[in-house]
């Protein structure tokens, strides 16, 4: 049956259906996504830079479509957003930086191999905070994005701009990365999913690295069903990355399709009324569907906060070390070398990206290596453990994604400590390497706005497969 709703509107798996039935046509799709981002993009600011069709792309993508029908793969032909710290060989990959403002990408990332391989197009580029160091993409060299539905608040980030594309329908889907939350809280604040991938699960081969035993590479998609088509992409081992996993790792240990879900409720404690409500109301839902609450204790996870803020820094200090205007980034020339260096940084990386270097560079020194980072190391095997007895009794845990819907644009610019806590609920997936997933759970008012929020639901090591059934629980749709 032909769908009335504008094709930019389309899911993957809707496009893919209307692809293979003749219904559009794949430059009619890419046609419609451009044609909204055009349209819309300057009020957003969603996308760096908009690429020029690729005949050749598109036209292989129809044949192939043509020529295989459902064997086709399911992004074939879909057009898609892509987070600027995630290479495309030939195009700019800046990271939202002055620093890497010129820096022309001479490889694929491996997920943009996979991508093309199935087929998929890009349109563009999307902002992000620079360096992925943000939770609003306000600290974008370039200027924030914003959200679309209501252009006075953000996104989220850092991904803000690959939640912000896909949330206005100027792309089908979108991949962001995500250290602490920033594929998840925007996906959030802009009523999308999105997953983080357990570690290891997806190649960070060619993503411009901030934290190495944090970051990976993930979906933004308006269902459930769109992101285990993208996971299941983009999942896999990768030679070039020595830190993924093979295919057998992704063996679900759960059966079924009722779980059991564990809720920390004691952790919970501070979050917005209406969105503890909301959050309350989604448990109570599925709970009559079926599932189990399981009232659970993650005492350490207090801590996973100021854990996460003194590894991500180091780890930042480190990969970011090498930016210093001599081997790579921005060149400024002074009158001695170390005036090289200082100009270089001090004009190639933005307030916020010093900040985290240095604080990164504290915790990392002399004298200070033993009292915190040694210590939040020590913290986060206690968190893995923690967690790890806790799935014995629970198959997912819930919380909030976030203690509260979109903030305004400079509420919290002036107060870092109360940006870091946008990063509560979602930190401890990416110190334990856990997989974790945002679905949307409702709307909440604020003043003349109505905002998405979501529910957080964290798996076990390789239980994407959990992480789909439960979200397609919240969602209601049918994935098998």
């Amino acid at each position: 049956m032909t769908s009335t709703k504008p094709l930019n509107e389309y899911s993957i798996t809707e496009a893919a259906r209307a692809l293979r039935a003749h219904e559009c046509t794949v430059r009619e799709l890419w046609d419609a996504c451009m044609t909204a981002a055009q349209a819309r993009n300057a009020e957003l600011n969603a996308y760096l830079e908009l690429f020029a069709p690729d005949e050749d792309a598109i036209t292989a993508a129809q044949k192939r479509i043509d020529t295989e029908g459902e064997a086709a793969p399911a992004l074939c032909g879909i057009p898609l957003a892509i987070k600027d710290n995630i290479l495309i060989k030939g195009q700019i990959a800046s990271a939202s930086s002055k620093m890497l403002a010129n820096y022309e990408a001479s490889y694929d990332a491996t997920v943009i191999e996979k991508l093309k391989a199935a087929g998929a197009l890009f349109l563009g580029r999307v902002n992000m905070d620079e360096f992925a160091m943000g939770s609003s993409t306000e600290h974008s060299a370039y200027g924030p994005s914003r959200n679309p539905h209501d252009p006075s608040r953000v996104p989220g980030g850092s991904s803000g701009g690959s939640a912000s594309a896909v949330a206005a329908n100027m792309a089908i889907a979108a991949l962001g990365t995500d250290t602490g939350g920033s594929i998840r809280q925007p996906a959030a604040h802009c009523g999308l999913v999105g997953l983080k991938p357990t570690y290891g699960a997806v190649s960070r081969y060619g993503a411009i690295a901030l934290g190495s035993s944090l970051d990976q590479i993930g979906p933004l998609t308006k269902t459930v069903a769109d992101t285990k088509v993208l996971f299941d992409t983009l999942r896999g081992q990768d030679e070039r990355d020595s830190t993924t996993t093979s295919e057998g790792f992704y063996a679900s240990r759960t059966q079924g399709n009722t779980l059991r879900i564990g809720v920390p409720r004691s952790f919970i404690e501070g979050v917005d009324a209406d969105v503890k409500t909301a959050f309350e109301e989604t448990l109570t839902r599925l709970e009559a569907a079926g599932h189990t609450l399981v009232d659970i204790e993650l005492p350490t996870s207090t801590y996973a906060l100021p854990v996460y803020y003194v590894i991500m820094p180091a780890e930042a200090s480190t990969n970011l070390s090498r930016y210093d205007g001599i081997r790579y980034g921005l060149a400024k020339r002074g009158a001695t070398l170390l005036d090289d260096y200082i100009e270089s940084k001090t004009e190639g990386f933005g307030s916020e990206t010093q900040r985290r270097i240095l604080l990164g560079t504290f915790v990392l020194s002399s004298g200070y290596i033993d009292a915190y980072y040694r210590k939040a190391e020590a913290a986060r095997n206690v968190l893995r453990a923690e967690y790890g007895t806790a799935f014995e009794s629970c198959d997912v845990i819930a919380f909030p994604t976030t203690p509260s819907p979109a903030f305004k644009f400079g509420e919290k610019t002036n107060d870092p400590v109360a940006m870091y806590l946008e990063d509560i609920f979602t930190v401890t997936a990416n110190l334990t390497g856990m997989p974790a997933i945002s679905v949307p759970m409702g709307m909440v008012k604020r003043e003349e706005s109505t905002l998405p929020i979501g529910i957080h639901f964290t798996a076990a090591h390789g239980e994407e497969e959990t992480l789909f059934k439960i979200g397609a629980a919240v969602t209601g749709e049918a994935l098998y």
